[in-house]
């Protein structure tokens, strides 16, 4: 880190005397710790984009994270940004960056144990970088990336979704979940879906042909299912397996291990892991531009309430689609 010049009317755009200023745990624990942050700007590589953000989504892995439950899987180092996608505009690149410009309007996705996105500033290698399409506003950027990811890579590179095949996916009116019926019905699969019973006719409107109140109905009449996509996990995951055909395939999200019954129920079991691979990225935000799929947001907040949007994931009170930050 270069000395601070204390000269506070030439500084440089990226002197390290301009404190970039972020919502951050300093430890582990409820979503009290969260708390606002004077962090050192980084210095720009020259494969890294520098992007002022405008937005960031808010993801159930934050709230593990921030509460410690994945320190065996996922160790960080504290002071920790929290935030997995958002969106903003490019201010510089290095010098090695091809593709983008300074006043591009940016969907970012950054590594899980890096900085997040809960700040002003963020440098990022660009291969974390996509534009954002024109169609989408800054907080639908915020919460595409991280949740098109997370169901592009399960439903194209692990079940291999082909028209015809029936597809049941648990949680549909989540963040993920709501993708996933989108793009498993413009992929000509037969989608059958759970959810609330609060959110049948939303979930139905994305593409479902069958939506199950989970919290009214019973699932387990459903049978032959060529895919099951978990994104819930526990009993919910051990009753899943009936569903399927023999030769089916269960393929599952959630942070917590599952009891793998494939051999029992004949069927394949697979955990589809998520990475910021810029070609699935870049999938993401031409299915959006497309008019494939459009992010659905439950309610936007001030960046300085990340502690309540924490509490409200925690609690339960999020069941369609992804909390945004607004970042001033």
């Amino acid at each position: 880190m270069q000395p601070a010049c204390n000269d506070t009317a030439g500084c440089s755009f990226f002197c390290p005397c301009q404190p970039v200023r972020a919502i951050a745990y300093h430890r582990y624990g409820p979503p009290s710790v969260l708390e606002p942050s004077d962090l050192d700007e980084l210095p720009l590589a020259p494969d890294q984009v520098q992007v002022a953000m405008h937005a960031a989504g808010v993801a159930p892995v934050d709230t593990k994270l921030r509460a410690g439950l994945l320190q065996h899987l996922l160790p960080l180092s504290l002071p920790k940004v929290p935030g997995r996608d958002g969106a903003g505009v490019i201010t510089a690149i290095g010098a090695d960056v091809q593709g983008l410009q300074v006043g591009d309007e940016v969907c970012v996705m950054p590594g899980m144990l890096g900085r997040g996105t809960t700040l002003e500033c963020a440098v990022l290698p660009q291969q974390q970088v996509v534009r954002k399409p024109a169609s989408l506003s800054m907080q639908e950027g915020a919460a595409l990336l991280q949740p098109g990811a997370s169901a592009w890579i399960p439903l194209l590179r692990t079940a291999r979704i082909q028209p015809g095949m029936r597809v049941l996916i648990h949680a549909g009116s989540g963040a993920v979940g709501s993708l996933m019926v989108q793009l498993a019905a413009h992929l000509g699969a037969d989608v059958t879906a759970t959810c609330r019973s609060s959110n049948v006719d939303y979930v139905a409107g994305l593409g479902a042909r069958q939506v199950i109140a989970y919290d009214r109905d019973d699932f387990s009449a459903v049978r032959e299912q060529d895919v099951v996509i978990d994104l819930v996990g526990g009993a919910t995951h051990d009753r899943s397996y009936p569903l399927l055909r023999r030769g089916g395939h269960l393929v599952w999200l959630v942070a917590a291990p599952i009891r793998d019954r494939g051999s029992e129920f004949g069927v394949t079991v697979t955990r589809s892991l998520i990475e910021e691979d810029q070609q699935v990225l870049q999938q993401v935000v031409d299915l959006a531009a497309q008019g494939v799929w459009r992010p659905a947001i439950s309610a936007v907040l001030p960046m300085a309430e990340i502690a309540r949007a924490h509490q409200m994931l925690e609690e339960g009170a999020v069941t369609r689609g992804r909390l945004v930050l607004e970042i001033n």
